[in-house]
């Protein structure tokens, strides 16, 4: 049996019982819309925390970090992932039990809802401006996860880069039709397991192979700026392809510098976590709050392992393949390289399932979560309130299938940087969402209107700096994301403050939440 037919036995193996698990929740995901959208908030604390992590990291995590750290070294991929880090504590640590209880104080099962809710506005614009922007950056997130898949089957199977994508997007569409929220979090569990047992098996073998961890060290120290948290290494290239010198070796210009602003422009990652709908569900979703620390820690160290690991593996690549992989987008499949060329094929096709994991876990909560927001928050919530929950699932799949659509089409550049399109999408959320939230749970006095501005103003900054102001350079190119944040939550603070305050059942709500 060939290397590329192992391969891929291995990863139809892991399909199935991806497959298994759709149908397995397919009835009870079908029960009505609470079960579909938030699994009947039935989810224990292992789930909860596994599921939120993998759904979060997508392919970006064995794909996009290992890439960006074999490209131009440590620095940006450790201060992202420090920031991420970061954020995943504090998030679960200040957020999750106060939004689980005040999402059920308020009745809410999705995002919008909540935010909704929260404000008991009557007219829905704090819900259609919330589903709008969910449906924008979801599917731009949906296209990097599918171009995650096109460039995985591409890799492995030698096919034109469009066609895989293709695939891969349809494998995803049809098991996220099918089951649902509670199907997404249980095979999210799973998925959140071999992605950490990939990257740390990986890890481990590459590391023998290269002849240790000093062989590893030695080689990024022996390229400029690559092993600094405080420098960056400056790869020589000639239209977007790293040069290479007669003895073979990739050639690097002196180490580019990586001040502060660089460095707080990376760990403004973690400020996304506030803001980002597929984690802030598995908080609503879990069966009971109490059980809300457990989740917090078994997710941290999930995080700082996979991430750590990650960072690692694109240090380790370049010590082992220093020349095959030349330009920033395909330095992306270092992964797939190390895996294809370290283990035995039948092997390495189930740590590829990793990559695939990662991929599914996270499109199929963007699908979902984009498809609720505008079936069950704008239909049902604002133009047919009296839908019926069929009615509601049947707009959601179809819904499916026009986003999933609209991000294939997205993803067709087979020469899109991954990390490049989950860092955009990353901000949209945090800054659309992250300030709200917070001001909503911790701020009595935050009213409608000033909700009306912060989510608009943030949303639209994250536009206005990366396409405007960002290409400007100097103290300009900090990540979309801060700025965005920092104006958000300033809409949000002096618009509440000069418009009317909220009324006694808002204020009898947020004291009922705090009291406990």
């Amino acid at each position: 049996m060939s290397d590329t037919i192992q391969i891929f036995v291995a990863m139809v193996i892991y399909m199935a019982i991806v497959i298994f698990i759709g149908i397995a929740f397919a009835r009870r995901a079908n029960q009505n819309s609470d079960s579909y959208f938030l699994g009947g908030r039935t989810l224990g604390p292992w789930v909860t925390a596994m599921s939120a992590e993998a759904s979060d990291m997508s392919g970006w995590l064995l794909m996009g970090l290992p890439g960006v750290a074999y490209w131009c070294g440590v620095a940006d991929a450790a201060w992202t992932a420090i920031g991420l880090a970061l954020g995943t504590y504090i998030n679960w640590l200040i957020v999750s039990k106060r939004l689980r209880r005040y999402s059920v104080r308020v009745n809410a099962i999705t995002l919008p809802e909540y935010f909704s809710n929260r404000f008991h506005e009557k007219s829905k614009i704090v819900m259609s401006i919330a589903a709008v922007f969910i449906l924008i950056f979801f599917t731009v997130y949906a296209s990097s996860c599918f171009v995650a898949c096109g460039k995985l089957f591409s890799t492995l199977f030698g096919l034109p880069y469009v066609p895989m994508m293709l695939v891969g997007a349809a494998f995803v569409l049809l098991y996220t039709l099918l089951g649902g929220f509670l199907a997404e979090s249980a095979s999210d569990f799973m998925q959140a397991l071999v992605m950490i047992t990939a990257l740390s098996i990986i890890a481990v073998a590459g590391t023998a192979a290269a002849g240790g961890l000093d062989a590893v060290l030695d080689n990024a120290r022996s390229i400029p700026g690559f092993f600094s948290f405080f420098g960056i290494a400056s790869p020589v290239t000639a239209d977007g392809v790293q040069q290479v010198d007669a003895a073979g070796q990739p050639l690097f210009g002196p180490a580019g510098e990586y001040g502060l602003l660089s460095i707080v422009s990376m760990l403004a990652w973690g400020l996304g976590y506030f803001g980002m709908p597929q984690v802030l569900l598995r908080f609503m979703a879990i069966r009971k709050e109490g059980e809300l620390t457990r989740s917090r820690r078994i997710a941290t160290v999930w995080v700082l392992i996979s991430l750590s690991v990650a960072v690692f593996i694109g240090l380790m690549g370049r010590a082992l393949f220093p020349t095959r992989l030349l330009t920033s987008s395909s330095a992306e499949n270092v992964f797939i390289l190390l895996s294809t060329n370290l283990l035995p094929p039948l092997f390495a096709g189930f740590v590829m399932a990793g990559i695939l994991a990662a991929t599914i876990s996270s499109s199929d909560s963007y699908l979902l979560i984009a498809s609720s927001a505008l079936a069950k928050n704008l239909y049902q919530g604002v133009v047919r309130k009296q839908a019926g929950d069929r009615e509601v699932l049947v707009l959601t799949r179809i819904t499916l299938l026009v986003i999933a659509a609209v991000a294939m089409c997205i993803a067709l550049d087979e020469n899109s940087i991954i990390f490049t399109i989950v860092s955009f999408a990353w901000a949209g959320f945090g800054a659309t969402f992250g300030p709200l939230m917070l001001f909503s749970l911790f701020w009595k006095r935050v009213n409608r209107a000033g909700a009306i501005a912060g989510m608009t103003g943030g949303g639209v900054m994250v536009f206005v700096w990366k396409l405007l102001v960002r290409p400007l350079g100097g103290v300009f190119g900090i990540y979309e994301l801060l700025p965005a944040f920092l104006f958000s939550c300033l809409c949000i603070l002096v618009v509440s403050s000069v418009t009317e305050e909220p009324d006694a059942e808002i204020y009898a709500d947020f004291d009922a939440v705090n009291l406990k």
